[in-house]
């Protein structure tokens, strides 16, 4: 399946939008992406991973490059992530600096 992301940010929250599969072939495009919000009064970083069905070793990165170069003191919410990709972020680690939810509220 093709992956499919986008990102929007408004009022201190970046929310991004994740589909498919999350890997070596296009981790580097969504971190291009994010580079862009380097700056800014970033208090809120939302991964919406419904339609999200792998993540590998490098959109993992992507995901600890947000949380370390754009919102280090943001809060990081993993939304409505498949057991699958769920199972990954919780072997790594990364679920202990994470809110996971099947739902977001602002």
């Amino acid at each position: 399946m093709e992956t499919k992301f986008s990102v929007t940010f408004n009022e201190g929250v970046a929310k991004i939008e994740l589909s498919g599969r999350l890997d070596a072939t296009n981790a580097p495009l969504l971190q291009e992406e994010l580079k862009k919000l380097i700056g800014q009064d970033v208090k809120r970083l939302v991964f919406f991973a419904k339609d999200l069905e792998y993540i590998s070793s490098a959109g993992l990165r992507v995901i600890i490059f947000a949380k370390q170069k754009i919102g280090v003191d943001a809060q990081v919410y993993l939304i409505g992530a498949q057991e699958e990709v769920l199972n990954v972020i919780k072997m790594s680690g990364l679920d202990n600096f994470m809110v996971i939810s099947d739902s977001y509220d602002e």
